[in-house]
């Protein structure tokens, strides 16, 4: 895939780590040492990219329904930001934390960031030579612990019925770890897999006999990122309750189908939405009455068609123009008709708008 112009003048001749698509033709890039934020050209905002050093003391989340913010605070210049769709957070979290922790010469060069973890405020990174650990609202700052696979003197598991203690004992004194049950199979099998090949064994036996060796490696000269965070809780389950309410509401509308049909056999009047009696408005009388007497008029068959025929020319006879207004009525519906489409057309241009700045919005500009 083809880096943007804009983008490969900003790089100047650093190679790209990552790169993780926002929507659209929105992408975020991921240097050694710097993230950058492609927007291409769109309704709100010309083609532009910005860029953020990963040399912060900090770097914060602020998350949304739609929108996630990303926060870096700098020594120096103060805080910058950027905001991304909230569906795009935890791949864009991985690469841009990764960096950060490069940046701050807490990884080394060669080092692989493997995955990174969220449980409510703690925040574990593990890398291949090396777990982060944070507490706190923020993702990542100064207050963080670390412990090297070469410092680990032995590892365990403690299952409970809602998280699980992962305790990685370092230098002989033990780091416990809670992890809910739906992350830490996951979490617990990266960690001793990162420990494993760190250490070059194959079994958790294996790595507790050798905790006397340092098993220091050399680092390869280049950086990598790993696979990415997996989203948590990526598919929530439906509701029940709106089950629940769409079948109350097709009880409640068969209940009173029923109650009307019961009526209206029972010989009852059935009422209209307005209050009137539908059977009272569907008698028609031809007689009328005055006092007790009834009255009716007799009309013979011939007198009718007569009077029709007499009342037929005379409409002709009186008007003539009848065959030019019916033209003028055609006319006037042929206009009308082409401007009906003139104004779908443009009510179709305006959707499409209005759907390209909902979707610009969504990206985070």
């Amino acid at each position: 895939m083809s880096v943007p112009g804009i983008v490969q003048s900003t790089l100047d001749g650093e190679e790209i780590a990552t790169r993780v698509s926002l929507g659209g033709e929105d992408e975020l890039f991921v240097t050694p040492t710097r993230t950058l934020v492609y927007r291409a050209e769109g309704l709100l905002s010309d083609e532009s990219v910005e860029e953020f050093s990963h040399e912060a003391d900090r770097l914060t989340l602020s998350e949304g329904r739609r929108k996630t913010t990303f926060t870096l605070e700098y020594p120096l210049e103060g805080t910058s930001e950027f905001t991304i769709p909230s569906s795009k957070t935890d791949a864009a979290l991985h690469p841009v934390l990764a960096g950060v922790l490069n940046g701050n010469d807490i990884t080394e060069a060669g080092e692989t960031v493997v995955q990174t973890y969220r449980f409510s405020e703690l925040t574990l990174i593990v890398t291949s030579d090396r777990l982060v650990k944070h507490i706190g609202s923020a993702v990542w700052d100064e207050d963080y612990e670390e412990y090297h696979y070469g410092d680990v003197t032995n590892l365990d598991f403690e299952a409970g019925s809602v998280a699980t203690q992962i305790v990685l004992e370092v230098d002989g004194r033990p780091q416990r770890i809670k992890a809910p049950n739906d992350e830490a199979d996951d979490l617990s099998e990266r960690l001793k897999r990162a420990l494993f090949e760190y250490h070059d064994v194959d079994s958790l036996e294996e790595l507790n006999a050798l905790v006397d060796d340092d098993g220091t490696e050399e680092s390869e000269s280049s950086m990598d990122f790993g696979d990415g965070v997996d989203p948590l809780n990526a598919d929530p389950p439906e509701p029940e309750e709106y089950e629940g309410e769409a079948a109350a509401e097709t009880t409640t509308q068969s209940a009173g189908s029923e109650a009307t049909t019961a009526e209206s056999t029972a010989g009852g009047p059935v009422e209209s939405d307005d209050g009137g009696d539908t059977a009272a408005e569907s008698d028609w009388e031809f007689e009328t009455e005055s006092g007790s007497d009834t009255s009716s008029t007799t009309v013979e068959a011939g007198d009718v068609f007569e009077d029709a025929d007499a009342t037929d020319e005379a409409v002709v006879e009186s008007d003539p123009t009848s065959g030019d207004a019916d033209a003028e009525i055609l006319e006037r519906l042929e206009a009308l008709e082409t401007a009906v489409e003139a104004q779908s057309e443009r009510i179709e241009a305006q959707q499409e708008t209005i759907e390209q700045l909902i979707a610009e919005l969504r990206q985070g500009r």
